[in-house]
């Protein structure tokens, strides 16, 4: 990887932010986009603007050439079996809930279980709080252990019989860590339970074969991929899909249409009511290009780098706790003793980098760890280990600041 190739292709890499040349680490929030998302876009709004599916002039053709062939790549992108096993959606959160609503509603009744783990984010933890409580099943959370994983032992103890539905992050926001999800998979699938997995932070950094996964759902966001804001994957398995009633209903996914009655579409377009986001899929597309030409084995072994680097260079800062496993994907989350994480944020601001300060969307998680709020780092293909020094020295400055004010 030429790092230094890549870094040109995203015009939001050169600004400075006061007066420092920016450092961006929030990449587990989003990322920065390439130019070829940021021109794809643009000729698809100065070319070719059309709905699809519903007009026969060339315009309309041009759109609708683009958007479905913007299914096929993802098919490819993540090894579906069919372009009928992909939906595109707003992202992650829209994604997990279409799970939940209409697989889990149909399919959880009182006693059966839905488990989950204490690292998931509030999108793939909400959910299953509300059709529990609609469907009287009971939500289980498998333990996890002090060093930020779960063990294949406490999988195998917490699913049973009962379990119907298994969901999962594949890659933790908070901790890093890398679920082991086919394993998992494999215990769900020995207890007739469905496997859902959520890959928002796993479809940026490293391949996805759904097909070797054996989930049963997958979704994930493009945006931080590359791609722009509000689009986003839905994987299922078409007999489970088939099987399956829309959460949205309306114009473009209806097949016909009686006054006291309706009848869906085939697969995926039932489960995409209304005008669907066109332009978001074909920037999604440009955007798998861009980061398959560059390989996703090159840049996961790129971020474990970088996250290698920066744990052992975190680890010379007296008072920094830093939380999650030794092997993870390419995050730092940390506490700076007697110094809140916004106050961590808002200084490095200052200097020019972007971190993320908060609860990350996974309270629960920070109630495990024994802590409201954590600062974190989060790393992606264009950044470097110079911009890591450039960390390790902001909180340096920051730990100097609040020493001196305390």
């Amino acid at each position: 990887m030429d790092i230094k190739e890549i870094r040109k292709q995203f015009p939001i890499l050169s600004q400075k932010v006061n007066g420092r040349d920016l450092v961006y680490l929030d990449n587990a929030a989003t990322s920065q986009k390439p130019n070829v998302v940021i021109d794809a876009i643009t000729k698809y709004y100065r070319e070719y603007n059309s709905n699809v599916h519903r007009g026969v002039h060339t315009l309309g053709t041009k759109a609708t050439d683009a958007y479905e062939g913007s299914r096929e790549r993802v098919r490819q992108f993540i090894n579906a079996k069919s372009v009928q096993e992909i939906i595109f959606t707003r992202g992650t959160t829209t994604g997990l809930n279409m799970v939940a609503q209409s697989y889990g509603r149909a399919n959880l009744n009182e006693g059966d279980e839905i488990v989950i783990t204490y690292m998931e984010h509030h999108a793939n933890l909400i959910p299953w709080q509300q059709v529990a409580k609609e469907t009287g099943a009971t939500l289980k959370y498998i333990p996890l252990k002090e060093d930020g994983t779960i063990s294949l032992s406490d999988v195998r103890n917490t699913i049973t019989a009962n379990t119907k539905i298994v969901s999962i992050a594949l890659v933790s926001n908070v901790l890093g860590t890398i679920n082991p999800v086919k394993e998992i998979g494999e215990i769900a699938h020995q207890n007739g339970a469905v496997l859902v997995v959520d890959a928002a932070q796993g479809a940026p950094h490293m391949k996805i074969d759904v097909q070797d996964l054996n989930c049963d759902f997958l979704a994930f966001s493009g945006h931080k991929m590359c791609a722009p804001t509000g689009i986003g994957v839905l994987y299922g398995k078409k007999e489970l899909l088939e099987n399956m009633e829309p959460v949205e209903t309306g114009g473009e996914m209806i097949d016909f249409v009686g006054l006291y009655e309706s009848t869906w579409k085939e697969l995926p377009w039932k489960f995409e009511a209304g005008t669907p986001i066109i332009a978001g899929a074909v920037g999604l597309a440009a955007a798998i290009d861009f980061l398959e030409e560059i390989g996703l084995e090159n840049i996961f072994n790129h971020e474990h780098r970088l996250a290698q680097y920066a744990l052992e260079q975190c680890s010379n800062i007296e008072g920094m706790t830093i939380y999650g496993p030794k092997e993870r994907a390419g995050l730092v989350t940390f506490n700076l003793e007697g110094i809140h994480p916004h106050d961590v944020a808002t200084v490095l601001d200052a200097e020019g980098i972007a971190i993320r300060a908060g609860h990350h969307c996974a309270q629960p998680l920070m109630k495990c760890l024994k802590v409201s709020a954590t600062a974190r780092a989060s790393f992606y293909l264009y950044n470097t280990e110079e911009e890591i020094d450039l960390f390790i020295r902001a909180i340096q400055k920051t730990k100097e600041y609040f020493g001196n004010v305390i």
